[in-house]
């Protein structure tokens, strides 16, 4: 996960460096990992 982007979350498989990233605004990613604490697989 980086945090060095301004207003995004950008999640990458670190096996795969060079591969492609997912980019979240910080609100959406938040709510995702909430979410997954919960057990909520729904959102």
């Amino acid at each position: 996960m980086a945090t060095n982007l301004p207003g995004l979350v950008a999640v990458r498989d670190s096996k795969n460096p060079s591969g492609p990233a997912l980019v979240f605004p910080p609100q959406e990613w938040s709510r995702f990992l909430d979410g997954t604490a919960k057990g909520r697989f729904d959102l």
